[in-house]
């Protein structure tokens, strides 16, 4: 089985600018794809470091000299860098999505297409699963979950009928949770309506959307001038976040205009969109909504 097949390889990398001699970080190891793409572009003095929170990760380590996996969460980069000696750093890579391996693993709950125990953990060793969300938030934190990371407009509906459900029994398995939410399920579109109920309950599980900000604030001070960040989001939540960053340093507002009216924002887009070709999603169907932006460090 495929760990997991890299989404805009040439085009994520090709992104970065890579100097042989420079240092990179790939923030979403997984299955190495990228890596090993970055690596065949380094000379001898060249050095990437990688970060992936899932311990099967770490089974695809590169044997490298000029490489280190580091078994942490991205929102920590700047503090395992400075561990590692590093206050700068050339370039940043980010594949925000889930990997194929964990959605083919079925015990790790991620996938609509499985029966498995409530996890949907990225790190395995997270307090918070699938099923603590699922059996102990109250109605208003559901609701306020499934609308804010689902983007579902029942999201009310939904959030009553599992609290109602758990009265009698706890919702163990994505089988009895989908069976509580079948009324739910718009004829043809079972599929669509169940994935984004699945990336709201993942997204909160792993904090992504606190960590995919805590991340991007921190590259700011990370890179060095003319440094680049290439950074593929999945869905409009991650890319709205990415696109406002690289165009005013901010998540919200607007940067402050000095008195001649100029503002001063720490990146400069390079190049437009990016999204996957049609040959590619033929071969990947992961990559379809795949958006790719690059920027540059002023």
């Amino acid at each position: 089985m495929e760990y997991h097949n890299p989404v805009l390889l040439k085009e994520t990398v090709d992104g970065l600018a890579i100097k042989p001699d420079g240092v990179y970080v790939d923030v979403t190891f997984g299955g190495g794809g990228h890596s090993k793409e970055i690596l065949k572009r380094l000379g001898a003095n060249g050095k990437l470091y990688a970060f992936d929170q899932d311990k099967d990760a770490l089974l695809n380590v590169i044997d490298d000299d000029r490489f280190v996996l580091i078994n942490e969460n991205f929102r920590f980069i700047k503090r395992f860098l400075r561990f590692h000696g590093l206050r700068k750093v050339d370039g940043i890579l980010g594949d925000f999505g889930v990997s194929s391996h964990q959605f083919d693993v079925a015990e790790r709950g991620f996938s609509t297409r499985f029966e498995a125990d409530l996890d949907m953990r990225m790190n395995q060793e997270g307090a918070l699963s699938a099923y603590h969300v699922i059996n102990e938030y109250d109605e208003s934190d559901l609701k306020t979950m499934f609308l804010q990371y689902g983007e579902l407009r029942n999201a009310p509906k939904l959030a009553r009928a599992i609290v109602n459900s758990r009265k009698d029994k706890s919702i163990k398995t994505s089988v009895e949770l989908k069976e509580v939410l079948k009324p739910f399920m718009v004829k043809h579109k079972e599929h669509k309506i169940l994935a984004q109920i699945y990336q709201a309950i993942r997204i909160e599980v792993n904090q992504e959307i606190e960590a995919l900000k805590e991340f991007l604030m921190q590259t700011q001070d990370l890179l060095d001038e003319g440094g680049r960040i290439s950074l593929i989001s999945y869905h409009s939540l991650e890319d709205r976040l990415v696109k406002r960053f690289i165009r005013s340093g901010m998540f919200e507002g607007e940067p402050e205009k000095d008195l001649y009216g100029n503002v001063s924002v720490p990146f400069k887009k390079v190049g437009g969109l990016i999204i996957p070709t049609d040959e590619e999603i033929k071969v990947n169907n992961r990559a379809r909504s795949a958006k790719l932006r690059i920027a540059k460090r002023i």
